[in-house]
């Protein structure tokens, strides 16, 4: 999956543009936690959107596997 974890949520409709970039500049200014555990810290996401992502992500693993 090429898709980034921002980009992927804002397509599910999960997560505003804005809120990428407010979590891109956080990981910027030195904050060295995932994506996501600063998107569910600022109130941005949720667990079940993190899991959505997950779990594209490991099909997208089987589905290049099987290939």
């Amino acid at each position: 999956m090429n898709e980034k974890i921002g980009e992927f949520l804002v397509q599910i409709e999960a997560i505003k543009p804005y809120q990428v970039d407010d979590v891109l500049r956080t990981q910027k200014a030195g904050d060295n936690r995932l994506f996501g555990e600063i998107a569910i810290e600022l109130g941005y996401i949720n667990d079940d959107a993190l899991r959505k992502y997950m779990e594209a992500e490991e099909e997208w693993k089987k589905l290049t596997k099987e290939a």
